[in-house]
């Protein structure tokens, strides 16, 4: 796991070596497990830590590689989640798979599931994106694995998208009767 050692020790990524130098003796002053009063020694290692590798130019370039590969995913992670037709998009794919696996379930109730490269197959999901909402379709308990490893819907996941296809065909009848 990624640990920002600039957040650690309260510093901009621009801090030079006697910022960092400074900084660190304040805090491992605050820090240290000999200190009665605000002694912490966990977050004494964690500054111990940051300041090996930032007070060293070689590391610090080795770490400033990944830091910046870090603001990235989270540029990315927060450009996502402002963007409202995210969940949407999500909120569509998970109404697909369990309406295939319904399919599936109600054609042969005997052979009701479909492996995962069908079902990447069948959604055009690339199993990368599946994986989110298999694991959010299971923690539901909307479907399962069954005995043979396939993946099928369950008596909750049936329920679940009776109950979609209720509201969209309500909303459909009601926009139909107001043209």
């Amino acid at each position: 796991m990624f640990v920002d050692y600039y957040e650690v020790l309260e510093i901009s990524p621009n801090a030079n070596s006697e910022t960092i130098e400074r900084i660190f003796r304040y805090f491992a002053m605050r820090y240290h497990p000999d200190n009665r009063e605000t002694g912490n020694e966990s977050r004494f290692s964690e500054i111990v830590e940051a300041h090996n590798t930032l007070k060293d130019p070689v590391k610090r370039a080795q770490y400033d590689v990944r830091y910046r590969d870090q603001l990235i995913l989270r540029r990315e992670l927060t450009e996502e989640a402002a963007d409202p037709k995210s969940v949407e998009r999500d909120s569509v794919i998970q109404a697909k798979l369990l309406s295939l696996l319904y399919v599936k379930r109600r054609q042969d109730v005997n052979h009701p599931g479909i492996g995962d490269s069908e079902l990447e197959r069948l959604s055009g999901c690339p199993r990368e994106h599946l994986e989110f909402h298999l694991w959010y379709l299971k923690a539901k308990g909307w479907i399962c694995r069954i005995e043979n490893g396939m993946l099928a819907i369950t008596v909750e996941g049936i329920d679940r998208a009776n109950s979609e296809h209720g509201r969209e065909a309500t909303a459909t009848r009601l926009l139909n009767h107001t043209r």
